[in-house]
């Protein structure tokens, strides 16, 4: 059946941001004196909270991050989008023909989905239904943010469609049990080991190319119908 609610991800999906968060995250790292490559780092981190990256970093790498590398992180990021950020193709003219509500649940902060969104002309797209893996207890690949989400919005989890590009936030929708597309248009999305990754968790689709939302969803309703 066709959704209720189309939940977006942020990051990869909505704006082309990825290889520039990987890139502050790799500077982190490199300034709390650890090493990591960016396949390892798209294959730990991508699709988490920066609590999760905090915790993994700690736990898995030995890397104790402290506020002033954090602090060091943002104000790179930030840069980055301020001088590079650009939403995904498609995108602004694909969301006034979706025709159905739609949301952002991102695992990035309030502060920095709104900063993203801004700088990409999408901000008064979305809001106000903006949702923070800051609000709820477990960032993804736990389904809280996505529930979350559902519940302000006045949908029921499997009447929601989530577009994905991770396989931690393909989980977290699968968790959640809603159905999910994986979106692939980022330029993040040339990774040959992400690509096997995403392809493994069996998402509804897997598309790259926004303007084909619609007809996608379109396809939804169509199936049930026929079936």
């Amino acid at each position: 059946m066709t959704p209720d609610l189309v939940i977006f991800d942020c990051d990869g999906v909505l704006v082309d941001s990825e290889v520039l968060s990987v890139s502050a995250l790799l500077g982190m790292i490199d300034l709390a004196g650890g090493s990591l490559s960016e396949d390892a780092a798209y294959e730990h981190f991508l699709g988490k909270s920066m609590k999760s990256v905090r915790e993994i970093l700690g736990r898995d790498f030995g890397l104790e991050i402290t506020e002033q590398h954090l602090t060091a992180m943002r104000v790179d990021l930030m840069r980055k989008f301020r001088e590079e950020l650009k939403p995904i193709p498609g995108v602004k003219e694909m969301l006034p023909k979706l025709g159905l509500p739609y949301c952002v649940a991102s695992s990035g902060t309030l502060e920095r989905i709104r900063y993203a969104l801004d700088v990409t002309g999408l901000l008064t797209l979305m809001e106000p239904h903006l949702f923070s893996a800051a609000m709820v207890a477990r960032g993804k690949p736990a389904p809280d943010l996505f529930l979350h989400a559902a519940v302000a919005m006045r949908a029921q989890p499997r009447n929601c469609l989530v577009i994905e590009d991770s396989p931690t936030g393909v989980a977290a929708a699968r968790a959640a049990d809603m159905r999910v597309f994986a979106f692939t248009g980022g330029a993040h999305a040339g990774n040959p080991g992400l690509k096997a990754r995403l392809a493994s968790t069996e998402p509804d689709s897997i598309f790259a190319d926004m303007l084909q939302l619609p007809d996608l969803i379109a396809g939804l309703g169509a199936r049930v119908r026929a079936s």
